[in-house]
């Protein structure tokens, strides 16, 4: 329940809005875009009455909706209240690895690969493209100002054989954020702005990930002392994996779903 209450923070009746949608006709909208937050919607969806409302937003949300609505993402800070979180495009974004290789054994630099449009992400790569702890790479060739960034693409297996794995929230969140923190290489990226179903907002710096400044400016600073205190380092990564686990009971993330959208539901009144 801490976990539901976490996902919808709904305390007050709210009512009925035109926009919303009813249970039985949600499921003609199969062609919505993304398709998946479509399906993982309904997966959980059509077990309540055909009859019920609800309001949704698909995609990455980075804004707080004026009714209470079901998305993916939202912002960490301020009244967040009207935003709803459901695990939606958790086949892209809910993956986590078995990592064989030991911290120890892993080369020390920081790796990152990454479409880079968002000006976050641009600033990243001015400032530390080519440099010696880093080895960085642009995936997109759209929106490819500096060609000399833009490298292929590389299996997760690859990105295993770093110490450090950059993850920059795009969009929204940072997609490789939950398989990073299953491995044994350490995510490093700046105080999450937005969460989702991973409730990245509930993460501390320098315990589940390397903090790094919002401006980046004290990455090498950071890099050096974890390469140099390997025993914090390995302590990270147990306090990463730890927080994981939650998410990797299948039948108790099923029951989460439901009561989210029971507890969606409770509050919501018709006039």
């Amino acid at each position: 329940m801490k976990r539901v209450n976490y996902y919808n923070k709904l305390d007050k009746e709210f009512y009925y809005n035109k926009s919303m949608t009813q249970v039985k006709n949600f499921k003609l909208k199969v062609k919505l875009k993304p398709h998946t937050h479509f399906f993982d919607t309904y997966e959980y969806m059509r077990y309540f009455p055909k009859n019920n409302c609800f309001a949704f937003i698909f995609g990455d949300v980075t804004h707080i909706p004026k009714i209470p609505s079901i998305v993916k993402s939202r912002p960490v800070n301020g009244d967040n209240q009207n935003s709803a979180l459901l695990n939606l495009g958790k086949v892209r974004h809910f993956l986590f690895v078995k990592d064989k290789k030991r911290f120890e054994e892993k080369e020390s630099k920081l790796l990152g690969r990454a479409a880079v449009f968002q000006s976050h992400r641009v600033k990243f790569w001015e400032m530390y493209f080519g440099h010696h702890m880093c080895d960085l790479g642009q995936t997109n060739t759209r929106h490819a100002e500096h060609p000399e960034w833009i490298k292929q693409h590389i299996t997760i297996g690859e990105h295993l054989n770093f110490k450090f794995i950059l993850c920059l929230e795009g969009n929204d969140v940072a997609t490789n954020l939950k398989w990073v923190m299953s491995s044994n290489s350490i995510a490093v990226m700046p105080k999450p702005v937005y969460e989702t179903w991973f409730m990245e907002g509930t993460l501390v710096g320098d315990y589940h990930y390397i903090e790094i400044k919002k401006d980046y400016s004290n990455l090498e600073e950071k890099l050096n002392y974890y390469i140099e205190h390997t025993d914090e380092a390995l302590n990270i990564i147990k306090n990463a994996h730890k927080f994981v686990e939650q998410f990797q009971d299948k039948k108790r993330e099923k029951l989460i779903s439901l009561l989210v959208l029971q507890k969606y539901f409770k509050y919501l009144k018709y006039v």
